[in-house]
């Protein structure tokens, strides 16, 4: 063989290596490209993942803030309610001296009528705006009555009211104050 020859083919396997090594580098870099885009994947989808969360997390705060805006305007006047029963209370007192005299001159007989309906106006009022008394023939409820005494009754059945100390209140379906009452066993 020649000398050309010789180097010829020891050029051959250079090139044919310099390929190889080209071609190596090039599919690491194409698997080193591939793993990157995965990883950039994942990455997108947890971040679409937690974009997803806090939307639902702003819409669940928002719809509590709607919530609790709806309550407050709803019961924005539970407070002036509240403040109203002594009113109440101090009119039905005074209706109730009233009906204690036994000879009532014309006088007291206006007062008693002025009270009447002095007190006939409040309540209208505050039925109007949601204010009601609890019934005195409701059965027993301890959310709504307040249980002060319990007595043996044959005329009533156990668990019902058998007399009212105080009146009770509620302002829509929210006690304002309970009802004081006697219980029968």
């Amino acid at each position: 063989m020649s000398k050309e020859n010789k180097e010829e083919l020891q050029s051959e396997p250079l090139v044919n290596k310099e390929e190889s090594v080209e071609t190596c580098e090039a599919a690491a870099e194409a698997e080193a490209v591939e793993n990157e885009f995965n990883l950039l994947q994942e990455e997108l989808a947890s971040l679409k993942d937690k974009y997803a969360r806090v939307h639902a997390d702003f819409d669940n705060i928002k719809k509590r803030l709607e919530k609790e805006k709806y309550t407050a305007v709803e019961y924005a006047n539970e407070k002036f309610a509240k403040d109203m029963i002594p009113v109440m209370d101090a009119l039905q007192m005074a209706l109730s001296s009233t009906s204690n005299v036994i000879d009532p001159t014309e006088h007291q007989q206006k007062l008693k009528e002025g009270i009447e309906l002095t007190l006939k106006q409040l309540t209208t009022a505050l039925e109007k705006h949601g204010v009601t008394m609890v019934s005195h023939n409701e059965p027993f409820d301890p959310n709504i009555h307040n249980a002060i005494q319990s007595v043996d009754s044959d005329t009533v059945e156990s668990g019902q009211i058998v007399q009212t100390f105080q009146t009770g209140y509620k302002y829509k379906e929210r006690p304002l104050r309970e009802a004081m009452v006697v219980v029968a066993n």
